[in-house]
């Protein structure tokens, strides 16, 4: 009975230290649960109440589905953002990846000094999205600014970039593809991991530089490719701050997207309701798309295994 007893003695020791190891896990990951139910669970779910309701901050009402009904059948600058941002994904995105592509492949050449070139292709990510950058775009694409001064020395006439409906989205969409330091150096990464007895053995067998990027480098970096791409993607939905600070959506509303019909519903008309409902439609075509690209990703992203 003793030797029992002692057996018995020991493992409910050795049970309260391991719910003490428990508590203390659940003490050190306290302050991030915390964060995510406050900052972002609440906010989340608060939106999709709140896009049910006629919500000013003074009064609340629930209204059911008119908010939606409102956005889909009678107001018609909410289509007319939706297209401005599709056309405003579908022109940075790609452009953004090509560039990030060429300037990755011209990096990850061995030449002298190639590590401070790195760093200067990189700094204007360290910039991106901040109003300073943004004014700094519009002071150079105004009518006088930098570059007509700059065309007008070569006897160019230039466009009046940011006051044309036809040059306006363009132009906001070249500061974000301008940006596109973070995506070359995933990409540059992931050039590097490339094995060089592939090209070696292509090499041997006759292959060109073409056809070495085409069979060799592109499917390698494809995961990479499609990681850029999902991420990008999400990130030109969400775009505001370029089009409030450059042109503040207009000239008309050739820039409002669907960050700035936001912002407009709740902070300047104050339809904290309805610019929720307009939250969770970017959320739903934001998914939409992030679903789509992952669909048609078994075609060209290639995995190891």
């Amino acid at each position: 009975m003793e030797i029992y007893m002692k057996i018995d003695t020991n493992a409910v020791v050795k049970d309260k230290k391991y719910k003490k190891r428990d508590y203390m896990g659940l003490v050190y990951v306290a302050p991030w649960v915390i964060g995510l139910l406050i900052f972002q669970a609440y906010p989340f779910i608060s939106s999709l109440i709140y896009s049910f309701t006629k919500y000013n901050i003074a009064s609340m009402e629930f209204i059911g589905f008119d908010n939606y009904i409102r956005l889909f059948k009678i107001d018609k600058e909410f289509y007319k953002s939706v297209f401005v941002t599709f056309g405003y994904v579908f022109m940075t995105v790609p452009g953004k990846l090509i560039m990030a592509m060429i300037v990755a492949l011209i990096l990850n050449q061995k030449l002298k000094g190639i590590n401070i070139v790195r760093t200067i292709y990189y700094i204007p990510s360290l910039m991106g999205g901040s109003i300073a950058v943004s004014i700094l775009w519009k002071l150079m694409f105004m009518s006088d600014g930098v570059i007509n001064k700059m065309l007008a020395q070569v006897g160019i006439v230039g466009p009046n970039w940011i006051g044309d409906p036809k040059t306006a989205l363009p132009t906001i969409c070249l500061l974000e593809i301008w940006q596109f330091g973070s995506s070359m150096v995933l990409l540059l990464a992931a050039l590097k991991a490339v094995p060089k007895e592939l090209y070696e053995a292509a090499s041997v067998d006759g292959a060109n530089k073409w056809r070495m990027y085409w069979k060799i480098t592109f499917p390698a970096i494809s995961p990479i490719l499609f990681f850029n791409l999902i991420m990008q993607t999400i990130q030109a939905f969400q775009n505001f701050t370029s089009a409030f600070v450059i042109t503040n959506g207009g000239p008309n509303k050739s820039t409002y997207v669907l960050g700035m019909k936001l912002y407009t519903e709740a902070f300047s008309n104050f339809k904290m309701g309805y610019a929720s409902a307009v939250s969770w439609v970017m959320f739903v075509l934001i998914m939409i798309m992030t679903i789509v690209l992952f669909k048609t990703s078994n075609r060209w992203v290639h995995y190891d295994d």
